[in-house]
């Protein structure tokens, strides 16, 4: 996937904008309904956000196409948040303060929904993250929602498949000491794996950007493990997946969604072949709206095949178009209890049921690398 320098954003930032200029949000007031999303557009995860982007804004269109929601177009505002610490705050303050949007949406990764939360539940807007997992992220305010399972539940599933479907006694576990994902699945796969029966043999760290893991990787070696945990984002696990090959440490790696992206395979080529990690939807199974998905955003996308984060990032605007529907409003409060009363809400990802914590209760998948594609293995359910 092309990255886009961010010289590009600026340009085309106006194309964010689907429909009007008036600032009105009151249904029957004229104007547009305007929701703020915050993406990381440019910076070293910005695959995560621009897949995200790409299935907000496609949902928002066909919204549109659709007549809009309360007899109005949906107007769609995006900032980028270079994969910066703070800059999700600063983008955010500006949506709510300057902009008056009714709802965000954003962000994938958890560090950067934390920091933006608060701001979302203090000024009473509701926030939806497509894909941030970490279980801080909901627990900031009952204004703040999301259309991802949780890494309690993801960690475990691979503390599961390890210890069930692999036969893993011994592993390994190597976390992103910078990343609240990475630690989160760390914590609740350990736990996991123990009350299996199965020892952590050894735990180290990096810090997320870090482009030399040999010498951890000498000593996750020395220790012999059936297999090491590496729950951080695509960019340094496609680089540990390289040089554990290169120290000879020939046994599977396993992840989270965090590893979902073609610039896994694209840095890591042959040497993430035969690895595992979980994630929310594959387009190769799934319900006939699913299907749609994958054919529409192929068409609008050029041909390009949705991955987990487009699909999430569809579903979070599907179910905020679903709530103000239901609300008959734009008002904070009422959209808020709207989005809480969202159950069994049909989308891409599965069938979306929010929970009294405001997280999302659905199924998640493991995907194998192999051949440098993502295949699909098994479906889990919550």
């Amino acid at each position: 996937m092309k990255i886009w320098p961010a010289h590009f954003f600026a340009a085309v930032a106006t194309s964010f904008i689907l429909t009007g200029c008036n600032q009105s949000s009151t249904p029957g007031a004229g104007g547009t309904i305007k929701v703020g999303e915050f993406a990381s557009l440019t910076g070293k995860d910005a695959t995560f956000g621009i897949s995200s982007h790409e299935g907000t804004l496609m949902a928002i269109e066909e919204i549109n196409a659709d007549g809009g929601v309360l007899g109005k177009k949906l107007e769609l505002l995006t900032e980028d948040t270079q994969c910066k610490a703070g800059e999700s705050a600063t983008v955010v303050n500006k949506l709510i303060s300057r902009d008056n949007v009714i709802a965000i949406l954003g962000e994938v990764a958890s560090s950067r929904s934390l920091e933006a939360a608060p701001i979302c539940q203090q000024n009473k807007v509701p926030m939806i993250s497509p894909s941030s997992t970490n279980p801080d992220v909901t627990k900031t305010g009952d204004y703040i929602f999301r259309v991802c399972f949780i890494d309690p539940f993801q960690g475990t599933v691979m503390a599961n498949f390890a210890s069930g479907t692999l036969k893993a006694k011994r592993v390994a576990v190597f976390t992103d000491v910078k990343s609240d994902y990475s630690k989160g699945l760390a914590k609740f796969f350990k736990e996991r794996f123990k009350a299996n029966g199965g020892e952590i043999v050894v735990e180290l760290d990096y810090n997320g950007g870090d482009k030399d893991f040999k010498a951890q990787l000498t000593s996750i070696k020395a220790a012999n493990p059936d297999g090491v945990f590496v729950p951080g984002y695509y960019t340094e696990a496609a680089l540990i997946c390289v040089q554990a090959k290169q120290l000879g440490l020939n046994v599977p790696l396993l992840g989270g969604d965090g590893w979902e992206a073609s610039t896994l395979v694209e840095i890591g080529g042959d040497a993430v072949n035969g690895n595992y990690f979980s994630t929310h939807y594959h387009q190769s199974v799934g319900t006939p709206i699913s299907k749609k998905f994958n054919e529409n955003y192929a068409k609008r996308w050029n041909g390009k095949t949705p991955d987990t984060m487009a699909a999430c990032g569809y579903d979070s605007a599907l179910v905020l178009a679903d709530a103000i529907k239901r609300a008959g409003t734009t008002d904070g409060p009422k959209l808020r209890d709207a989005i809480a009363a969202t159950k069994t809400f049909p989308a891409v990802t599965g069938t979306i049921t929010i929970n009294e914590n405001r997280d999302a209760s659905k199924s998640a998948v493991i995907l194998k690398v192999e051949a440098g594609k993502f295949k699909y293995l098994e479906t889990i359910q919550p």
